[in-house]
């Protein structure tokens, strides 16, 4: 009588890389949130880091610093859970359809590039509602949407903007993530391979080190599409309607022009972003580690 396989057990296995994702990502957003708020404050011209922390705790208090924080956990419940749970499903076709063989680089950089696009696209308007949250203190008092919660924020897009307004700088926010898949998954590759082979270190060192190299490349690669996303999202009409920019390829040619190229890294040191696949495809496991601020969050994740 021959062995039989066991059997998956139920959807869990397929649904538990998306529960996963999501959770870590809310989780690692409750922590990450005042540093989120900090780097998209800097990104709307009101300073240095330390500036900034000065100026909220002196005009807005403490809780200024998780405003938006509804919005954020929005976005990780869908962006986050989509790209991450994506992610895991295209690789494990990906390696079945390799005969179970580790998946080459740019298999991988693939498999990145679109749940990135998918992660981004299901997620673009809880994004849209945390960044006019996290912006509305800067405009005069006029002109603040004063949004209660992310929901209200949804609502009132939709009501006063339409549907299709939900989706406003998702472009931008699509070809961010993509950027940010990409620069992650190539330079974490190259960097496991040095730490570990050349310079001998352990599992542990080298998943860390590793993941800050990474984190610096994908920040690096997706910060000049996180700068145009959270310009093009936050713009309001002016008192004859017409608004700053006419769409992303406007806005970073005015940008290039007013500030020059370094000026689409405005809030580069405080923006740090890493979300990893585990280090050997062989091992039916998944490490992550994330040192994070740029709504990309997850936390240290071990699953089975």
């Amino acid at each position: 009588m021959g062995e039989e396989k066991p059997k998956s057990a139920g959807v869990w296995p397929t649904v538990k890389p998306f529960v996963n994702g999501g959770a870590s990502g809310m989780l690692a957003t409750c922590v990450i949130q005042p540093i989120d708020m900090i780097k998209v404050r800097i990104q709307l011209g009101q300073g240095s880091a330390a500036d900034v922390t000065k100026n909220m705790l002196k005009n807005e208090g403490v809780g200024a610093f998780y405003k938006g924080l509804s919005a954020g956990l929005l976005r990780q419940a869908t962006y986050t859970t989509a790209r991450l749970g994506s992610f895991k499903i295209l690789t494990n076709k990906a390696i079945e359809a390799n005969d179970g063989k580790p998946l080459p680089l740019y298999q991988k950089a693939l498999c990145g590039l679109t749940a990135g696009a998918i992660g981004a696209s299901v997620g673009s308007p809880a994004d849209l509602a945390l960044i006019r949250m996290q912006a509305d203190a800067t405009l005069p008092a006029a002109q603040r949407r004063n949004y209660t919660n992310a929901f209200h924020a949804l609502y009132r897009i939709v009501a006063d903007e339409g549907v299709l307004a939900l989706w406003k700088g998702a472009g931008p926010t699509v070809v961010r993530a993509m950027a940010l898949n990409m620069g992650m998954l190539a330079s974490y590759d190259q960097s496991v391979e040095f730490f570990k082979d050349s310079l001998g270190f352990g599992e542990a060192a080298t998943v860390i080190g590793a993941s800050s190299v990474s984190g610096f490349f994908a920040a690096a690669c997706s910060l000049p599409f996180d700068y145009v996303k959270t310009q093009i999202q936050k713009m309001q009409p002016d008192a004859e309607g017409k608004y700053p920019y006419t769409g992303s390829l406007d806005c970073t040619m005015k940008t290039l022009k007013s500030g020059g190229p370094f000026k689409f890294y405005t809030g580069f040191p405080v923006y740090y972003d890493l979300d990893i696949p585990e280090p050997n495809p062989e091992i039916r496991e998944v490490y992550r580690i994330v040192i994070q601020t740029g709504g990309d969050a997850g936390v240290l994740l071990r699953s089975e």
